[in-house]
């Protein structure tokens, strides 16, 4: 007899941390109506992705750095639908997850039927969010079409990444940031990690120039961060 996991989407779980690659693949296996073809590290996901074809990759965005990871299997061929789960709050994070070329996502409060619902809406080419979401990506677009697509990476830092992209252009390191902002260095490493994602770049230095060339040409930055990156620090 003929397999059911033959008419199932085919998914591959990629995290940091095995125990949410197994418990995952696991849950999803038995209750989110997919069929389950591995569970994998970042680092391994596109060639994986490659080799075994899955219909939606499943990715895990709460570890810095797997926007990256994002892009890339979003891009290479055959094209991979992603859906990233472990999403926070902010607006920032959504419209860069559109701009890696994301087909959904999933909260940090996501319930296994949110899962099961976001990847079968990825499977229909479709984007499962909510209206303030929706509103947040048109307005985007928006900005985008007004201003043409000079700078368009500076517009989805936030405040307070913006803030630590000011003080890395000049020259302070995370040690001193983190004692400048009042905050837990490795909280400024994250931050750190995300602007060099979101930036597109691999050095700080880089994501600094990146950072000044935007507010030349006058790209879209969030109401105030303008006052925030000039501010001489105290």
């Amino acid at each position: 007899m003929a397999s059911t996991d033959q008419a199932l989407p085919r998914v591959l779980v990629v995290s940091d941390i095995r125990l949410f690659q197994e418990s995952i693949a696991v849950l999803l296996g038995r209750e989110g109506g997919v069929a389950i073809v591995g569970a994998v590290g970042p680092t391994q996901a596109p060639a994986i992705a490659a080799e075994l074809a899955p219909d939606i990759v499943l990715l895990d965005m709460t570890r810095p750095g797997n926007l990256d990871c994002a892009k890339r299997l979003a891009e290479q061929p055959p094209p991979t639908r992603v859906v990233a789960f472990g999403v926070g709050e902010t607006d920032a994070e959504i419209v860069a997850l559109a701009a890696a070329g994301v087909a959904g996502y999933l909260r940090n409060d996501a319930a296994i039927e949110d899962v099961s619902a976001v990847l079968a809406s990825a499977m229909r080419d479709e984007l499962l969010c909510s209206p303030r979401d929706a509103a947040t990506l048109c307005h985007h677009v928006a900005t985008l079409s007004r201003n043409g697509h000079e700078g368009p990476r500076a517009a989805v830092l936030s405040k307070r990444e913006l803030q630590i992209a000011g003080l890395i252009d000049r020259g302070l390191s995370n040690k001193e940031i983190a004692r400048r902002l009042g905050i837990q260095a490795t909280t400024v490493k994250n931050h750190v990690h995300n602007i060099l994602d979101k930036l597109g770049v691999h050095r700080r230095g880089e994501a600094a120039a990146c950072l000044r060339t935007a507010m030349r040409a006058h790209a879209p930055l969030p109401a105030g961060s303008e006052s925030i990156v000039d501010r001489e620090p105290p």
